[in-house]
């Protein structure tokens, strides 16, 4: 019966990442700096917040878009963190991680026969459901440009087909930013133009150095844009699956059509943990974003050590460093730093074909992890220097 499943599905590959990461189960003493995932607990309080409302038996469905105290709780949040503003009860939806919202807004606004420019490298998880959509993925090449896209980039790409345009910023697998000229430009461009930017901001808590500014707080974008957020990354709770979509009500009334009849609503118990995260918990994020500060130095300093080429990030926990020099596909260098030395990393090539040449580093890991995931990359490439590959 396989040959009736859906030909869009069936030429889905499975993320590079968790292929890659899957591998390690064979090396007994590997080293993983491979998943993005904070290595932090979930704080207490928020916890304790889950289990009451396990307790109270608040375990029953909840409003689609989402608990209304939470809702008017993240209208608050970016409206002090980032200075936007989103009504809760029309514009805010709450989500199964911001995944589901990144697949009900592509699946809302995109029709066969779309364009969809995305900065490359970059995450693998838009380009299947853009494709599931009958819509194309067009890949910008940042490689040249510290891993940015320009507003010049884009102009050059945008056609009759162009319907949306994703800024994944901080960026996976680069941790880069946009700088603020660069987001100015790109304002610029497109607001005169019939396209929707979604903007990714899972990281936005983890920006290193300056703070956030949502391309959705530039003059003439709020009624385009898409912003993608929530509680995963900021507040360490992946496994409490909880995102948010911010947007102009037009489009949000169509977004939640698309939310009520894919999952109905989030779970109510983690509705109520991200509740806790983002009122009592709001900072909780500090001490987690100073920690990754001093990992991403000691990871950045120790590559260059090693003549690594790399662009020192600025948010999120990846580095990116280039191998191109050692004349080994970004898969072959991760396959043998396995097999050799026990260390995996993410082959570059599992983030469009612009991420050949590279490998994606996670220092979301203890220190102690970092340390020895760099002392066994640097034996690795020391070897290969020597051998002359």
């Amino acid at each position: 019966m396989e040959h009736l499943i859906n030909p869009r599905v069936r030429n889905i590959q499975i993320s590079g990442i968790r292929q890659f990461s899957n591998m390690v189960a064979k090396y007994q003493n590997a080293i993983s700096l491979t998943i993005g995932q904070p290595d932090f607990a979930t704080p207490e309080h928020v916890k304790q917040a889950g289990i009451r409302a396990i307790e109270e038996n608040r375990t029953t469905y909840t409003h689609n878009a989402g608990l209304i105290e939470l809702r008017r709780a993240v209208s608050d949040f970016v409206k002090t963190r980032y200075g936007l503003d989103y009504d809760p009860k029309q514009e805010i939806i709450t989500t199964i991680g911001a995944s589901q919202a990144i697949d009900i807004a592509l699946r809302t606004i995109l029709q066969e026969g779309n364009d969809v420019i995305l900065p490359a490298p970059v995450y693998p998880g838009y380009a299947p459901v853009i494709q599931m959509c009958g819509a194309t993925p067009v890949y910008v090449d940042t490689t040249e440009t510290d891993f940015q896209i320009t507003a010049d980039m884009i102009e050059k790409r945008i056609t009759d087909k162009t319907r949306c345009i994703i800024l994944p910023y901080p960026s996976n697998p680069t941790g880069c930013l946009l700088d603020e000229q660069n987001l100015q430009d790109i304002a610029r461009l497109l607001q005169d133009k019939e396209i929707f930017v979604l903007a990714d901001e899972i990281y936005s808590e983890l920006i290193y150095g300056r703070t956030h500014r949502s391309i959705a707080s530039l003059p003439g974008m709020r009624e385009k844009t898409i912003v993608i957020n929530g509680v995963s990354k900021s507040h360490a709770m992946t496994g409490w699956r909880i995102g948010f979509a911010l947007g102009p009500q037009p489009i949000m009334q169509h977004m939640l059509k698309v939310h009520q009849y894919n999952v109905s609503c989030a779970s109510s118990i983690s509705q109520y943990a991200a509740l806790e995260a983002l009122t009592a918990g709001r900072d909780d994020a500090e001490v987690m974003r100073a920690e990754y500060v001093k990992r991403r130095d000691f990871v950045y300093d120790r590559l260059r050590q090693m003549g690594l080429e790399v662009v020192k990030p600025e948010g999120a926990f990846y580095i990116f460093p280039s191998v191109r020099q050692f004349g080994l596909s970004s898969f072959a260098f991760a396959e043998q730093l396995l097999k050799e030395e026990e260390l995996a990393v993410v082959p570059g090539s599992a983030f469009s074909r612009y991420g050949e040449g590279f490998v994606r580093i996670s220092y979301a890991y203890a220190d102690e992890v970092l340390a020895e995931g760099m002392n066994r990359l640097e034996s690795f490439v020391q070897k290969i220097k020597a051998t002359g590959m």
